[in-house]
């Protein structure tokens, strides 16, 4: 992805770059192995529950949860990476003071993707936007792309701080949420490293 292409305009000096997606069926066709999440009983049924992520960095510990129920596709296509050890060892690259530290780029530069290893091709995400997944607060996790709504590959952002303008149509696509170590999100900065990325275990 090419930054030069990518701009928002007023609040931020660079876009969220990215990488980019597949239709639907394409995905569902990839086969992701997201893991296995932990199964809760309801009325009588078997409701998946959202998973947990955890993400080791040289600053600490941060722990997500993934709404994977809300948001499928692009929940399965951050699972299935975390669970590929794509992340490990990757940097934050870039840093947005109030408003976002951003990484997942192999590269390292804001222009890298997650080529598929089967197919040698760069894998997309279709934008999946929910209404009831928003910017509202610092510690949100989206994914990264560029002015392509259908540009998301790897790449991902935690907020710093409220970020409503990114809901504005088409938006960026929500789908997690720090529930642990925000502190450690807040201290992030431009050159700070994920050691480890793994989902947790079911209990």
């Amino acid at each position: 992805m090419n930054l030069k292409t990518s701009k928002f305009t007023g609040k931020i000096r660079a876009a969220l770059p990215a990488v980019a997606t597949l239709a639907t069926a394409a995905i569902i066709a990839f086969g992701f192995n997201a893991g296995v999440s932990e199964q809760a009983t309801a009325k009588g049924k078997q409701i998946e529950m959202n998973p947990i992520v955890e993400f080791d960095t040289n600053k600490g510990v941060i722990k997500a949860i993934i709404y994977k129920r809300q948001a499928p596709l692009t929940s399965a296509n951050f699972l299935d990476l975390v669970n590929r050890n794509f992340y490990n060892g990757l940097t934050f690259h870039r840093y947005e003071p109030g408003f976002c530290i951003q990484g997942g780029d192999p590269e390292g530069t804001g222009t890298g993707n997650f080529i598929d290893p089967v197919t040698h091709k760069i894998r997309y995400l279709k934008l999946e936007k929910k209404a009831e997944l928003t910017h509202d607060s610092a510690g949100m996790l989206a994914m990264a792309r560029t002015n392509d709504p259908d540009t998301a590959s790897c790449q991902f952002y935690f907020t710093l701080a409220p970020a409503t303008f990114l809901d504005n149509p088409p938006g960026y696509a929500v789908f997690g949420k720090v529930i642990e170590g925000l502190d450690v999100v807040m201290s992030l900065r431009k050159g700070d490293k994920m050691t480890r990325v793994v989902e947790l275990p079911a209990k």
